[in-house]
């Protein structure tokens, strides 16, 4: 199963081939290739409302280059080369010459009914750091 983004424009499903960002500070849209994930403040549009955008009076479109169509209409090597990782070198064997054991720490033990904690009978009673006064 092959999944693709739709087309941000209202009524169209045609899968997306650009994404157009934009900056209002610089008064330029920028459309470029599809962005590998979906952003929020971007874009996807498809091939017909890429090659039909136009900008705010006094804003700059900056066109990158998008793959051609025809060549790989799925977008399969893309997703391939994507996927694929590239050969990692072997790493060299670590030698253990020269190192100590690690020491561990024992568990702390528990208090015994006599020194003030709970007794072995399972219940865990809050911390309180002084006696609460007696009820009349």
């Amino acid at each position: 199963m092959i999944v693709y983004r739709h087309c941000s424009k209202i009524g169209c499903s045609q899968p997306a081939v650009a994404t157009l960002t934009y900056s209002h500070a610089d008064q330029t849209a920028v459309l470029g290739p599809l962005s590998l994930q979906a952003e929020p403040h971007t874009y996807d549009l498809c091939q017909l409302h890429s090659d039909r955008l136009t900008a705010p009076r006094g804003w700059e479109i900056v066109r990158l280059a998008l793959p051609d169509p025809g060549a790989d209409p799925q977008g399969l090597t893309a997703v391939a080369d994507a996927v694929s990782e590239p050969e990692e070198p072997e790493a060299p064997e670590l030698s253990t010459e020269g190192l100590r054991p690690r020491s561990w720490l024992k568990p702390l033990s528990q208090p015994s009914a006599g020194q003030g904690g709970p007794a072995d009978t399972g219940v865990v009673r809050p911390f309180r750091r002084s006696t609460p006064p007696e009820r009349r």
